[in-house]
Protein backbone atom coordinates (compact mmCIF):
# COMPACT_ATOMS: atom_id res chain seq x y z
CA UNK A 1 0.00 0.00 0.00
CA UNK A 2 1.79 3.22 -1.15
CA UNK A 3 0.73 6.38 0.35
CA UNK A 4 2.58 9.67 -1.08
CA UNK A 5 3.69 7.32 -3.60
CA UNK A 6 5.59 4.95 -0.68
CA UNK A 7 4.92 2.34 0.44
CA UNK A 8 2.74 3.14 3.80
CA UNK A 9 4.36 0.01 5.80
CA UNK A 10 7.83 1.18 5.80
CA UNK A 11 7.31 4.78 6.81
CA UNK A 12 7.25 5.58 10.69
CA UNK A 13 3.92 5.65 12.41
CA UNK A 14 3.84 9.01 13.84
CA UNK A 15 5.27 10.73 10.27
CA UNK A 16 2.04 8.40 8.89
CA UNK A 17 -0.32 9.48 11.40
CA UNK A 18 0.41 12.93 10.39
CA UNK A 19 -0.67 12.25 7.08
CA UNK A 20 -3.60 10.15 7.17
CA UNK A 21 -6.41 10.37 9.77
CA UNK A 22 -8.47 7.52 10.24
CA UNK A 23 -11.81 6.70 11.75
CA UNK A 24 -12.60 3.24 11.82
CA UNK A 25 -16.41 1.79 11.77
CA UNK A 26 -16.98 0.64 15.48
CA UNK A 27 -14.22 2.66 17.11
CA UNK A 28 -14.30 2.32 21.44
CA UNK A 29 -13.58 4.79 23.88
CA UNK A 30 -11.13 3.95 26.63
CA UNK A 31 -13.89 3.69 29.91
CA UNK A 32 -14.32 6.84 31.45
CA UNK A 33 -12.48 8.91 29.32
CA UNK A 34 -14.40 12.42 28.46
CA UNK A 35 -14.58 14.04 25.35
CA UNK A 36 -11.81 16.54 25.42
CA UNK A 37 -9.54 13.80 26.67
CA UNK A 38 -10.57 11.84 23.24
CA UNK A 39 -10.22 14.79 21.42
CA UNK A 40 -6.81 15.46 22.69
CA UNK A 41 -5.62 12.14 21.77
CA UNK A 42 -5.41 13.01 18.10
CA UNK A 43 -2.49 15.13 19.08
CA UNK A 44 0.11 12.83 19.88
CA UNK A 45 1.13 11.99 16.70
CA UNK A 46 2.61 15.44 16.87
CA UNK A 47 4.04 15.19 20.18
CA UNK A 48 7.58 13.22 21.45
CA UNK A 49 10.47 13.59 23.76
CA UNK A 50 11.17 16.90 23.35
CA UNK A 51 7.45 18.52 22.52
CA UNK A 52 4.99 17.63 24.91
CA UNK A 53 1.35 19.07 25.42
CA UNK A 54 1.72 22.50 24.63
CA UNK A 55 -0.30 25.85 23.71
CA UNK A 56 -0.79 25.07 19.50
CA UNK A 57 -1.85 21.71 21.08
CA UNK A 58 -4.72 23.50 23.53
CA UNK A 59 -5.79 25.45 20.33
CA UNK A 60 -6.07 22.92 17.79
CA UNK A 61 -8.00 20.41 19.95
CA UNK A 62 -10.45 23.48 20.93
CA UNK A 63 -10.55 24.41 17.03
CA UNK A 64 -11.70 20.50 16.16
CA UNK A 65 -14.13 20.73 18.92
CA UNK A 66 -15.99 23.90 17.74
CA UNK A 67 -15.89 22.73 13.98
CA UNK A 68 -17.76 19.63 15.07
CA UNK A 69 -19.82 20.94 17.54
CA UNK A 70 -18.69 19.26 20.36
CA UNK A 71 -17.38 22.03 22.71
CA UNK A 72 -20.39 21.96 24.52
CA UNK A 73 -19.11 17.68 25.20
CA UNK A 74 -15.84 18.65 26.60
CA UNK A 75 -16.54 17.14 30.34
CA UNK A 76 -18.88 14.58 29.35
CA UNK A 77 -17.63 10.91 29.08
CA UNK A 78 -17.82 9.48 25.54
CA UNK A 79 -19.86 6.71 26.88
CA UNK A 80 -22.50 8.44 28.02
CA UNK A 81 -22.90 10.35 24.50
CA UNK A 82 -25.72 9.45 21.70
CA UNK A 83 -24.31 8.16 18.56
CA UNK A 84 -24.27 10.43 16.28
CA UNK A 85 -22.45 12.76 19.08
CA UNK A 86 -20.06 9.85 19.55
CA UNK A 87 -19.42 10.10 15.37
CA UNK A 88 -18.38 13.36 16.19
CA UNK A 89 -16.40 13.35 18.83
CA UNK A 90 -14.46 10.58 16.83
CA UNK A 91 -14.39 13.08 13.70
CA UNK A 92 -12.97 15.76 15.96
CA UNK A 93 -10.09 13.67 17.38
CA UNK A 94 -8.97 13.07 13.72
CA UNK A 95 -9.56 16.21 12.86
CA UNK A 96 -6.92 17.15 16.12
CA UNK A 97 -4.19 15.22 13.86
CA UNK A 98 -4.18 17.55 11.17
CA UNK A 99 -3.97 15.02 8.17
CA UNK A 100 -5.18 16.78 5.17
CA UNK A 101 -6.37 12.81 4.05
CA UNK A 102 -9.23 11.54 6.03
CA UNK A 103 -10.31 7.68 5.86
CA UNK A 104 -14.04 7.33 7.26
CA UNK A 105 -15.01 3.48 7.36
CA UNK A 106 -19.15 3.28 7.12
CA UNK A 107 -19.10 6.25 9.63
CA UNK A 108 -23.05 6.22 9.26
CA UNK A 109 -23.40 2.34 9.71
CA UNK A 110 -25.72 2.25 13.61
CA UNK A 111 -26.97 5.77 13.32
CA UNK A 112 -30.30 6.95 12.46
CA UNK A 113 -31.30 9.13 9.52
CA UNK A 114 -30.91 12.05 11.35
CA UNK A 115 -27.34 11.28 12.55
CA UNK A 116 -26.57 10.13 9.41
CA UNK A 117 -27.03 13.24 7.61
CA UNK A 118 -25.60 15.21 10.79
CA UNK A 119 -22.54 13.34 10.20
CA UNK A 120 -22.50 13.52 6.12
CA UNK A 121 -23.10 17.34 6.29
CA UNK A 122 -19.92 18.14 8.58
CA UNK A 123 -18.02 15.51 6.44
CA UNK A 124 -19.10 17.96 3.49
CA UNK A 125 -18.10 21.15 5.60
CA UNK A 126 -15.19 19.75 6.46
CA UNK A 127 -13.97 19.46 2.54
CA UNK A 128 -15.79 22.54 1.65
CA UNK A 129 -14.21 24.98 4.81
CA UNK A 130 -10.89 23.76 5.07
CA UNK A 131 -9.50 22.07 1.89
CA UNK A 132 -9.56 18.19 3.17
CA UNK A 133 -9.59 14.96 1.27
CA UNK A 134 -12.09 11.97 2.76
CA UNK A 135 -12.64 9.25 1.90
CA UNK A 136 -15.60 7.29 2.91
CA UNK A 137 -17.10 4.15 2.89
CA UNK A 138 -20.76 4.27 1.87
CA UNK A 139 -23.27 1.59 1.70
CA UNK A 140 -26.35 3.96 0.52
CA UNK A 141 -25.97 4.86 -2.93
CA UNK A 142 -28.24 7.62 -2.60
CA UNK A 143 -26.23 9.35 0.73
CA UNK A 144 -22.81 8.42 -1.68
CA UNK A 145 -24.27 10.09 -4.87
CA UNK A 146 -25.51 13.54 -3.03
CA UNK A 147 -22.32 14.28 -1.02
CA UNK A 148 -19.70 12.85 -2.83
CA UNK A 149 -17.34 15.07 -5.60
CA UNK A 150 -16.02 11.51 -6.69
CA UNK A 151 -17.05 7.74 -6.60
CA UNK A 152 -15.73 4.96 -7.14
CA UNK A 153 -18.16 1.86 -7.30
CA UNK A 154 -16.83 -1.56 -6.35
CA UNK A 155 -17.97 -4.95 -6.66
CA UNK A 156 -15.95 -8.19 -5.58
CA UNK A 157 -13.08 -5.86 -5.24
CA UNK A 158 -13.16 -5.17 -8.72
CA UNK A 159 -13.34 -1.41 -9.88
CA UNK A 160 -16.41 -1.04 -12.04
CA UNK A 161 -16.44 2.42 -12.49
CA UNK A 162 -15.07 5.58 -11.91
CA UNK A 163 -16.13 9.72 -11.99
CA UNK A 164 -18.52 12.51 -10.96
CA UNK A 165 -21.61 10.74 -9.47
CA UNK A 166 -24.37 12.34 -11.88
CA UNK A 167 -22.06 10.62 -14.58
CA UNK A 168 -21.73 7.24 -13.31
CA UNK A 169 -24.45 6.38 -11.23
CA UNK A 170 -27.20 4.97 -13.89
CA UNK A 171 -29.63 2.13 -13.54
CA UNK A 172 -27.16 0.08 -15.54
CA UNK A 173 -24.79 0.60 -12.91
CA UNK A 174 -26.46 -0.27 -10.26
CA UNK A 175 -28.02 -3.48 -11.78
CA UNK A 176 -24.44 -4.51 -12.33
CA UNK A 177 -22.97 -3.37 -9.00
CA UNK A 178 -26.08 -4.28 -6.49
CA UNK A 179 -27.93 -6.68 -9.04
CA UNK A 180 -30.40 -4.25 -8.38
CA UNK A 181 -33.26 -2.95 -11.15
CA UNK A 182 -34.18 0.56 -10.43
CA UNK A 183 -34.76 3.71 -12.68
CA UNK A 184 -32.33 6.71 -11.68
CA UNK A 185 -34.08 10.36 -11.19
CA UNK A 186 -32.86 13.89 -10.27
CA UNK A 187 -32.96 14.24 -6.52
CA UNK A 188 -35.11 17.31 -6.15
CA UNK A 189 -33.41 18.70 -3.51
CA UNK A 190 -29.78 18.43 -4.94
CA UNK A 191 -30.11 17.40 -8.25
CA UNK A 192 -27.94 14.57 -7.63
CA UNK A 193 -28.69 11.07 -8.66
CA UNK A 194 -31.64 9.68 -6.58
CA UNK A 195 -32.02 5.78 -7.49
CA UNK A 196 -35.85 4.21 -7.02
CA UNK A 197 -35.56 0.80 -6.70
CA UNK A 198 -38.42 -1.01 -9.74
CA UNK A 199 -41.44 -1.97 -7.54
CA UNK A 200 -41.67 -6.02 -7.50
CA UNK A 201 -45.15 -7.29 -9.39
CA UNK A 202 -47.37 -8.43 -6.89
CA UNK A 203 -49.26 -11.74 -7.61
CA UNK A 204 -52.47 -11.22 -9.17
CA UNK A 205 -54.95 -13.34 -7.05
CA UNK A 206 -57.02 -16.01 -8.21
CA UNK A 207 -60.53 -15.30 -8.69
CA UNK A 208 -62.75 -17.08 -6.03
CA UNK A 209 -64.37 -20.09 -7.28
CA UNK A 210 -67.76 -20.40 -5.61
CA UNK A 211 -68.62 -24.24 -4.80
CA UNK A 212 -72.14 -25.18 -4.34
CA UNK A 213 -73.23 -26.38 -0.71
CA UNK A 214 -75.00 -29.79 -0.81
CA UNK A 215 -78.29 -28.98 1.18
CA UNK A 216 -79.74 -32.24 2.78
Amino acid sequence: MLLDGADIHRRPARQVARTLGLLPQSAVAPDGVTVAELVARGRFPHQGLLRQWSREDERVVAEAMTATGVSGLADRPVDELSGGQRQRVWIAMALAQQTPLLLLDEPTTYLDIAYQIEVLDLCARLHEEQGRTLVAVLHDLHQAARYATHLVALRDGRVIATGEPRRIVTADLVEEVFGLPCRVIEDPETGTPLVLPAARRRARPHPRTLVPAACG
